[in-house]
């Protein structure tokens, strides 16, 4: 058996060496209907092939790849001939009509070249679905031409007739964009159109550059039950799935006239909740800006105003799709801390306005607040003055003799007052050094004073800048938030 198996194998070897090598390229079909996936398969024969690296199709991305072998033998009259093949199947959706070029294969140290193939694509109609499709996948964006910058809505419009069965939810994959930054809106809809159950779902597209862009295309598989298969209560089981592939859209991005904050429609709204405030209370101004257009990324500068803390929130942004147009929503709020009067400098936004084709400012007037001093400085204020301020004097010897008098009084007990303060004043400040310990320090543990320090670093550590949150909070009378009194003793140690 040994011997046998030896010499069977030397025979398999001889007639595979002496089996001619070749390569063919085959078509699923010669022509498709725009929107369904085409298959190209590359068949090599030879006992080693390789294949070049194909990531695209005469422009149409390859979206699905799989390679396999198959041996055979068989016997014609009375001949054994082997056949070792390997073939590569590469899925693309093609959107026109096309030449699939020859494409290269080394076989067994030969290269091998296969024929170029047509294949003609029918448009669908789009957006209506045929009645003759059971589904259909499309894309549709609110449009073609944009500035860098200027944000763009591509739909997805999934349609499945009603009519067909499936077994499990269809397999979906988002379209390319290359080029554009992305966010998914999230408000995916489903309502029936027709016959058909329609699926939409949004993308907001912002190019990052110029030039010419395509889009897609979005691919699903299609899971349908299998009618050919049943159980034995008569039941169909299985399932069949259908790959499907939407068109493609092309997108034009041009460069901006002018470098401006903002491209859209916009208007600004910027309003504080008081001009007059005691020392060390808190000023608010709040800006809001809506309109159509993307409001994402924009970052309102922070304000710098000597003399004063400055805190600001994070802006609140809130997007939605009106009748195919991007409507955008931006809150944000300083709070300005200060014991004297300021000023909150005016401020601009330029955008440009894509519905004038010009650039516009956006203005934020300047804001003058006054801040009242606090009692303690009123009191000071009021023991300096002069209690005989604003007396008329009637008896003016009587007056010049007591002035006399009390001049006397005076000069007779300076000298020893003089002496008791200075050996006074030694005697401290022997006690303070001492005494170190003594001294007395501006407690920087008080959440005012704590506050202050604090706010300069919370861009430097996220628990910094939550500590801030909960100070600003308490000192707006919010008694219910807790503060960590060994935290916070830690955080100002380590930035005083």
């Amino acid at each position: 058996m040994k011997k046998l198996f030896k010499l069977f194998t030397i025979y398999y070897v001889l007639f595979s060496a002496l089996n001619a090598a070749s390569v063919e390229a085959i078509l699923s079909n010669d022509e498709i209907v725009q929107g369904n996936m085409a298959q190209l398969k590359i068949v090599a024969h030879g006992n080693r092939a390789a294949f070049p690296n194909i990531t695209e199709i005469a422009g149409s991305k390859v979206l699905g790849k799989h390679q396999s072998s198959n041996n055979s033998i068989s016997y014609i009259n009375g001949k054994m001939t082997t056949d070792r093949s390997t073939s590569l199947v590469l899925t693309f959706a093609p959107q026109k009509d096309m030449t699939i070029p020859s494409y290269s294969v080394n076989i067994d140290g030969t290269v091998y070249k296969t024929a170029p193939l047509k294949l003609k694509v029918v448009k669908a109609n789009a957006p209506q679905v045929a009645n003759s499709n059971k589904f259909s996948l499309q894309l549709r964006a609110n449009k073609t031409s944009v500035l860098v910058g200027e944000p763009l809505v591509v739909t997805v419009f999934f349609s499945v007739s009603k009519n067909v069965r499936l077994s499990q939810n269809p397999e979906y994959t988002k379209p390319d964009f290359n080029g554009f930054f992305v966010k998914e809106l999230g408000n995916e809809k489903s309502y029936m159109q027709g016959n058909y159950q329609v699926t939409e779902l949004g993308y907001l597209l912002v190019p990052k550059q110029e030039g010419n862009f395509t889009v897609g295309p979005a691919t699903a598989k299609v899971g349908l039950v299998d009618t050919s298969r049943r159980d034995m209560f008569g039941r169909f089981f299985g399932t069949v799935w259908r790959p499907i592939a939407s068109n493609t859209l092309e997108i034009k991005v041009k460069p901006t006239p002018q470098d401006t904050d903002l491209i859209g429609s916009f208007t600004l709204k910027s309003r504080i909740d008081k001009n007059q405030v005691k020392a060390n209370k808190p000023v608010n101004l709040t800006i809001e800006i809506k309109g159509e257009g993307n409001l994402e990324d924009f970052e309102f500068p922070a304000y710098e105003i000597d003399g004063v803390t400055l805190y600001s929130d994070d802006a609140k942004i809130e997007t939605e799709v009106t009748n195919n147009q991007l409507k955008s929503h931006y809150v944000k709020t300083f709070v300005f801390i200060a014991d004297h009067d300021f000023t909150i400098p005016a401020r601009s936004i330029s955008v440009y306005d894509t519905k004038e084709n010009k650039v516009v400012t956006l203005e934020i007037p300047s804001y003058d607040i006054s801040v009242e001093a606090d009692s303690n400085s009123k009191a000071v204020s009021t023991t300096g003055s002069t209690p005989e301020e604003g007396i008329v004097q009637t008896n003016l010897k009587q007056q010049e003799n007591q002035q006399k008098s009390q001049v006397k009084k005076e000069q007779n007990v300076a000298w020893w007052m003089l002496i008791v303060s200075f050996v006074f004043g030694m005697f401290i400040m022997y006690i303070g050094k001492l005494l170190p310990q003594f001294k007395r320090k501006p407690n920087p543990f008080k959440e005012e004073e704590a506050l202050k320090i604090l706010y300069g670093h919370m861009s430097e550590d996220k628990a910094v800048e939550e500590m801030v949150r909960k100070l600003y909070a308490r000192k707006n009378g919010d008694k219910s938030v807790q503060i960590d009194k060994k935290e916070l003793k830690a955080m100002v140690e380590r930035f005083r």
